[in-house]
């Protein structure tokens, strides 16, 4: 589907708000069963002359860009704003890889490999039950399309979508569901029996993972400063009125994650939240990372930690825009020890997290692959009450979903 067609396909749908395009229930699997797990990402750019199709292709997306066009009309405008944007945006790309692509392919590349070895290691082979995972990127290749025809040929029976977000927004998950959808509905895609993922925001072993890369990441401050250093966790931005007006929970879950690390760390240091890559005129979620930076400078603290805590792989909000713009202007706000940590990547506890994500939502026999855990739909929430962290502007739409602390397969 080009994206012209989508744009004209395209309208809002509150089902985008919290994923009901597809189902979250329990799907039932038996021994012979050739499971597709699609992993749902972003995407990137493979090399520089790669930058203005996928900025085409990122702008043209209604379900990102809120723009009330469509069809040629929309195209004309995207293809010139790319056009003019992707020559400084292949220059930022140019800094961290020297074919001008971004990492976030080849580490969803291994995040896939070593999530398909668990799965069929530890919940597959016990039960007779093949797990393929393919990548669904939205913005460029591999494409949902590119996904569909290698699950085709390799004949899977049942599918589960797998966000590499760990906190869903329309602008995200929903956006790479509807697509999916329309795939279905213009008969581009079979109509698999399939489950979904809707978060993991607060999965023991994910929030274990960002735990240790904080350690990690610690560790680069000299002896001296690490007692002084405060922790930032960076997500990526979304407009105000995502939130406000059609109550999307991203922002909920992103400060439920943080919460449950503060608190999972003892509380151990002073902690900030704050969200990045604001594009366009639109009010967007705050404080703003550069906002927050600022305003620790001018406080007097000279040691931070940036923590990017919705992005599970490092890519070029991490790599450049953390790593490098980020960093130059903390110098100037005065923060003289700064340090971001790496992405999760294929950190063994975040691919555990994926892989008990992904049982969680099959039965066998009638009852959970997973044990003692219920799907997503069937879980309790975090008490609302005690979440000690929010932003200025919350709604309280949701909290995360509890999971056990110890998961036993």
């Amino acid at each position: 589907m080009t994206p012209i067609q989508f744009s004209r396909l395209y309208s809002f749908d509150s089902r985008i708000v919290d994923g009901s395009y597809f189902s979250g229930d329990a799907l039932e699997v038996e021994s012979g069963d050739i499971i597709g797990v699609v992993l749902l990402n972003l995407g990137g750019p493979h090399k520089s002359e790669d930058v203005q199709p996928f900025l085409y292709n990122l702008f043209m997306d209604p379900a990102i860009i809120d723009i009330p066009l469509k069809g040629i009309t929309r195209h004309l405008l995207c293809k010139l704003i790319s056009t003019l944007r992707a020559k400084k945006v292949a220059k930022n790309y140019a800094q961290i890889d020297p074919n001008g692509g971004s990492p976030i392919n080849p580490l969803t590349e291994a995040q896939s490999a070593a999530l398909e070895k668990s799965l069929n290691e530890r919940f597959g082979e016990p039960n007779g039950i093949t797990f393929n995972t393919y990548i669904a990127m939205r913005y460029w290749h591999p494409f949902s399309e590119e996904a569909v025809r290698e699950m085709e040929r390799d004949g899977v029976t049942k599918v589960v979508f797998l966000p590499l977000y760990p906190h869903y927004s329309k602008t995200t998950t929903g956006a790479s569901l509807v697509y999916w959808k329309m795939l279905e509905g213009e008969g581009e895609a079979p109509v698999w029996p399939a489950t979904y993922v809707q978060e993991y925001a607060a999965h023991p072993r994910y929030l274990r993972a960002i735990s240790e890369r904080i350690d990690e990441g610690l560790a680069k401050f000299p002896g001296k400063v690490r007692p002084e250093v405060r922790l930032l966790f960076s997500a990526h931005g979304t407009p105000l009125k995502e939130m406000t007006e059609r109550r999307d929970p991203y922002c909920c879950l992103v400060h439920s994650t943080v919460g449950q690390i503060v608190k999972g760390r003892g509380n151990d240091r002073p902690f900030h939240v704050a969200f990045q890559s604001k594009v366009g005129p639109a009010q967007w979620l705050t404080p703003s990372t550069p906002d927050k930076l600022e305003e620790l400078g001018k406080a007097g603290h000279k040691a931070l930690l940036v923590i990017p805590i919705a992005f599970v792989t490092d890519h070029i909000e991490t790599a450049f825009e953390l790593e490098v713009e980020v960093r130059e202007k903390a110098k100037d706000f005065g923060i003289e020890y700064y340090e971001v940590t790496s992405g999760l990547n294929n950190h063994p506890e975040f691919i555990a997290a994926l892989a008990e994500s992904v049982a969680a939502q099959f039965r066998l026999n009638h009852g959970p692959l997973l044990h003692g855990v219920p799907v997503w739909r069937e879980r309790s929430v975090y008490n609302e009450s005690d979440r000690i962290t929010r932003c200025k502007n919350c709604r309280r739409i949701t909290e995360a979903r509890v999971w056990p602390s110890d998961v036993v397969a």
